[in-house]
Formats: C-alpha cells, sequence, structure tokens
C-alpha cells in the first residue's frame, strides 16, 4: 500500500478509479442480456419497428435520431420520452422535431405482454434504433437501466444543431467521449429520413447576411429549395435529406457532400468548411468511395454511443411506462 500511494498521485488515482467504474459498468451490458428473462425480446422489437415502417417510411429514421437525442443528453436512460413540460421531448432540437414516441409506446405494450417489467425502455430504444437503419446491422449489448428525470436544459445545450460548425459539433461528440471518425459516421445517418424547412432555410436566401445563397449548395438544389421553402412559409415543409435515394440507407449522403448537395449546412460544413480540412473531410471522401467502411464505422458508432453514461445493475428502474417514472 506504501509503494501505491508513493507512486500514484492523487489525481491520477481519482482517473483511474473513474476508468474502472466506466468499465465495470459498460461491461455489464452483453448481447444475451434478456436470453432468461425476454428470450423472445428483439423478435418482438423487430416486428413492432417493421410495422411502424411499413405505415410510415419515415419512421426509420425517427427511431434512429431518437435513440441519438436520448444518448446525448443523461447518456443512453430513456430520458427522451418522459412526459411532462420540463422533458427532453420539448427541448428546442426535439420539439416538433422529435418523432416516434407512439411507435416505442407500441413497442413496450408488445414487450411487457410477454415479459413483464423486465425489458427496460433504453433497450428498447437501442434495439429499435438497430433494427430500424435497415443498413449496417450489429449485435445491440443489452442491460441499460432507465433513467428517472429529464433534463430538457441539457438538451438545449447538448444536442448538436443544424446551425453549428464542425469544430461545435466536434465539441459536443467529444463531450459524451466521441471522437471525429464518429461525428462523420453517425452523420452518415442522414442518408435516410426528411428534414423541415426551417433548419436549412438559412442557407436559401441570405446566407449570413450576403444576401444570396450559401454558395456551397448545388444551385440547382438551391432553386429546388426556393421554391419548395419559399421566405413567406411557415417552415414545416420537408424534403429527404438525401436528395438522391432517400429511404435507402447507403454512402450517397458523403457522395451529396461532395457536390454541394449536403442538405443541412451540418451535414455540407464536414466538406466544404475550411475547418473540415483537417477534421472531417478525408473521412467524408473516404465513406464516399467505401461504403463498407462507413457501414463498419457506423456500427461501431451505434455501439460505441450506446455506452455513453449508462445506469445497470440497481440504478434507475425498469419503467412499466416509458413516459412517465415507475
Amino acid at each position: 500500500m506504501e509503494k501505491w500511494s508513493s507512486t500514484i498521485t492523487p489525481t491520477l488515482l481519482i482517473v483511474f478509479l473513474m476508468l474502472c467504474l466506466s468499465t465495470t459498468a459498460t461491461s455489464q451490458l452483453t448481447s444475451n442480456f434478456y436470453a432468461t428473462t425476454c428470450p423472445t425480446l428483439l423478435q418482438i422489437v423487430r416486428r413492432q419497428v417493421k410495422i411502424a415502417i411499413k405505415n410510415e417510411t419515415r419512421m426509420a429514421a425517427s427511431l434512429l435520431r431518437l435513440h441519438f437525442h436520448d444518448c446525448f443528453v443523461n447518456g443512453c436512460d430513456a430520458s427522451v420520452l418522459l412526459d411532462g413540460t420540463d422533458g427532453e421531448k420539448f427541448a428546442g432540437a426535439n420539439l416538433n422535431s422529435a418523432r416516434g414516441f407512439e411507435v416505442v409506446d407500441a413497442i413496450k405494450s408488445a414487450v411487457e405482454s410477454a415479459c413483464s417489467g423486465v425489458v427496460s425502455c433504453a433497450d428498447i430504444l437501442a434495439i429499435a434504433a438497430r433494427d430500424a437503419s435497415g443498413g449496417p446491422t450489429w449485435k445491440v449489448l443489452l442491460g441499460r437501466r432507465d433513467g428517472l428525470v429529464a433534463n430538457q436544459t441539457g438538451a438545449n445545450n447538448a444536442l448538436p444543431t443544424p446551425f453549428e460548425s464542425v469544430d461545435q459539433i466536434i465539441v459536443k461528440f467529444a463531450a459524451v467521449g466521441l471522437n471525429t471518425t464518429d461525428v462523420v459516421a453517425l452523420s452518415g445517418g442522414h442518408t435516410i429520413g426528411l428534414a423541415r424547412c426551417t433548419t436549412f432555410s438559412t442557407r436559401l436566401f441570405n446566407f449570413s447576411g450576403t444576401g444570396t445563397a450559401d454558395p456551397t449548395m448545388d444551385t440547382d438544389m438551391v432553386t429546388d429549395l426556393q421554391s419548395l421553402c419559399p421566405q413567406s412559409s411557415d417552415g414545416n415543409a420537408t424534403t429527404a435529406l438525401d436528395q438522391n435515394s432517400t429511404d435507402l440507407f447507403d454512402n450517397h449522403y458523403f457522395k451529396n457532400l461532395l457536390i454541394g448537395k449536403g442538405l443541412l449546412s451540418s451535414d455540407q460544413v464536414l466538406f466544404s468548411s475550411s475547418e473540415a480540412a483537417s477534421t472531417t473531410k478525408t473521412l467524408v471522401e473516404n465513406y464516399s468511395n467505401d461504403s463498407s467502411n462507413f457501414f463498419q464505422d457506423f456500427a461501431s458508432s451505434m455501439i460505441k454511443m450506446g455506452n455513453i453514461s449508462i445506469l445497470t445493475g440497481s440504478e434507475g428502474e425498469i419503467r412499466t411506462n416509458c413516459r412517465v417514472v415507475n
């Protein structure tokens, strides 16, 4: 003990203990966590996700995004699902934007019918996101517990927005333990789904006070979007994030960035901004040429994201209703 104390400073000891706790929590997640307590879980979730996407194709992207927005605030604890005026779903990045809550309710109901009080809403979100993507697949690690509180302030501050620079986005990812590769790989999730005019209209008419459109956007695309989103509109019309393959999970999102067809500013800056040259541009080019590499990195980043600040063991609870604490 004396030798340990003389060679390890208090600061290093704290870091070591934090790493041990983090490793212990993550190691409690396993792909077969419910093998005995809810053996049909994966089939139940997949069936419900398929039904939801058949009813509305857009729901695939909505479920993927819901898991992302959950993990960035309080960790992957299903806090984004909680109702209440102080809920995360009413934060700026989620209000009139986050979708899929009714689908999660349906999945939870089906799961509860098969194995009551066993499966967390946080794990349901993680499985649903994997099944919804329609692209790469991976073994979802399970064993998360549900959080007891929402964090609207955290959602307003921590979630990346469509208007931020590469450096700002990288900082927000780093705050939850994700790196630049994760930034680009997870941004590739925008290969499916829709966006409202309000999220990109600032690029169409008076970009940064110039009186013209964003010069990094393809001119034909500008013309089309100006018709869809006139300055007099309410900003609620939608268009595909990936203009070339709306519902197919592929690497066309990255191909679009190379020719100025990224819809959101936060997409296009990954290739066209000055900061991108030393951070994200090379990854965009790589993924545009190699879909298998993109798929592999996307799957790895989703697993990594799914481990952010998880609750395990006796922490949190298993909610009976995903919208409220027990």
